[in-house]
């Protein structure tokens, strides 16, 4: 089996058109992830959400706040946990 050809400089060659002199900018990387406060708005998001279903299920009739705002009390929770869920995507 014939053996590979090994160049001196250990450069890999170079295609045709391509400048070997070209200057590239440097790419930053996000290593740290998602921030702490992130994740903690968003888990308090989806817990808030899910507490105001909860409670104004249960003490729907007795608390006045839950009464007056009647069916809207699922727009709340549910609005609330929708941005909780939305934040997941950015997390990282």
């Amino acid at each position: 089996m014939p053996k590979s050809k090994i160049t001196n400089s250990g450069d890999l060659p170079q295609a045709p058109g391509t400048d070997s002199s070209a200057q590239r900018a440097p790419v930053r990387i996000n290593i740290g992830g998602t921030p702490l406060w992130y994740k903690i708005l968003m888990f308090a998001l989806l817990g808030l959400g899910l507490a105001w279903l909860v409670l104004s299920y249960l003490l729907g009739d007795t608390v006045p706040l839950f009464v007056e705002l009647g069916p809207w009390n699922y727009a709340i929770g549910f609005g609330t946990m929708v941005v909780g869920l939305l934040m997941t995507i950015g997390w990282k």
